[in-house]
């Protein structure tokens, strides 16, 4: 019965393939997002900043 002859560097980078694969794919999970949500929490940043601008009672660089 004659065995299979395996190249262990082969199997090794094929191994180490599956993971980075699989890493990539958790880390689009955690920090994926697309264009129109990145926008979306920039333009309610943006606004954010306003409002508290808007209320502060005085401009920047005027302290007394």
């Amino acid at each position: 019965m004659p065995a299979d002859i395996v190249n262990l560097r082969q199997v090794r980078k094929a191994r180490a393939k599956v993971e980075r694969e699989a890493k990539a794919e958790a880390n689009r999970r955690l920090h994926g997002m697309t264009r129109a949500e990145r926008e979306k929490i920039a333009d309610e940043q943006r606004r954010l900043e306003r409002q508290v601008e808007g209320h502060r009672r005085e401009p920047d660089g005027e302290t007394t």
